[in-house]
């Protein structure tokens, strides 16, 4: 498993990775992006910003980096800047495939990306990721995996993706939607000759969504590797939209709003990595302070005082405007 290599790093920020949504493409559901990004969207901006980042989180003990066909041109930023600085062996590569990006580099476009999870979209994508990423790809993973998804019962698909895992890919999936926790125990149980197909799950999970955590502890004890994304929940528990009660312990502790909410995540036993998706040094530095947060039983029970039912968060969240 490449995730091993995570566990000889003993800074404070081996469990935090940065996924590279946010500045992979210059249109984005994050809030505040406007403020983070501003003008500077064109592809070498956006080039220079991730490789930044990259330093940044790099020389600050991350060691786990996220991207994703459908996030814009993250898999040839991360590629160019992996090709740049040979001596960085010791990192873990992810990708997706499922979605298309269509946006056109515009933050405009009426469509960004296209879901599809056939056989011919994996192989496609596939080669695509391997034209970039090339032997530094770790884990390939089907991106937004929802309980009608075919991905759960294409035996074809699920033949291919074993074939990967036999030369050394690990395979995973990620989840999204209300239903989170049905994809999780769903993709728990396929199989393929008798073994477990999928070796990581990333999924949302935030103090307002939280219903995915006990699927997720079974995937744990199950064996996988959780990776928690959307740990700000796309801006929403960043300050100045974060919900009172995580501005007053963010107050209480000294620390930002992002810090105290990506720390609970990172209470979490189950949580393997928690992605940052920063898109700017100051916000990178700020988010790594979670690994710092020390959070008291009152605090918790305030903090867990905020969570949403969770078709009103995905409703939500489903609403927000790309930037």
């Amino acid at each position: 498993m490449p995730f091993s290599r995570l566990a000889t790093v003993t800074t404070p920020t081996a469990h935090i990775g940065l996924g590279l949504a946010a500045v992979g493409r210059p249109g984005y559901i994050n809030l505040g992006r406007e403020a983070d990004l501003g003008e500077g969207r064109s592809v070498d901006a956006l080039r220079t910003r991730t490789h930044e980042l990259l330093d940044a989180a790099y020389a600050q003990g991350v060691r786990y980096f996220d991207v994703a066909r459908s996030y814009g041109r993250s898999e040839e930023f991360l590629a160019d800047w992996l090709t740049a600085r040979p001596d960085v062996t010791d990192v873990v590569v992810g990708s997706k495939w499922g979605y298309t990006y269509t946006a056109g580099w515009s933050a405009d476009a009426e469509t960004h990306e296209v879901k599809d999870h056939s056989v011919q979209t994996y192989d496609r994508q596939r080669a695509e990721t391997a034209e970039l990423l090339g032997d530094r790809l770790d884990l390939y993973q089907i991106h937004s995996v929802t309980p009608d998804s075919p991905a759960l019962t294409d035996k074809e698909l699920h033949a291919r993706l074993a074939e990967a895992a036999a030369t050394g890919l690990t395979i995973g999936f990620s989840t999204s939607g209300p239903a989170q926790a049905d994809a999780v125990r769903a993709a728990l149980a396929v199989t393929v000759d008798g073994e477990p197909l999928f070796r990581t799950v990333q999924s949302t999970y935030n103090v307002l969504e939280t219903s995915a955590g006990p699927a997720l502890a079974e995937a744990h004890d199950a064996g996988l590797t959780v990776i928690v994304k959307e740990g700000m929940a796309n801006g929403r528990l960043a300050a100045p939209h974060a919900p009172d009660a995580v501005r007053a312990v963010a107050e209480e502790t000294g620390m930002g709003c992002d810090a105290v909410a990506l720390a609970v995540v990172l209470r979490q036993p189950w949580a393997g990595v928690v992605l940052s998706g920063a898109a700017t040094l100051a916000q990178l530095a700020s988010n790594l302070h979670a690994a710092v947060v020390d959070l008291d039983a009152d605090q918790l029970t305030r903090l867990a005082a905020v969570t949403e039912d969770p078709r009103t968060y995905w409703e939500r969240r489903g609403s927000l405007p790309w930037h």
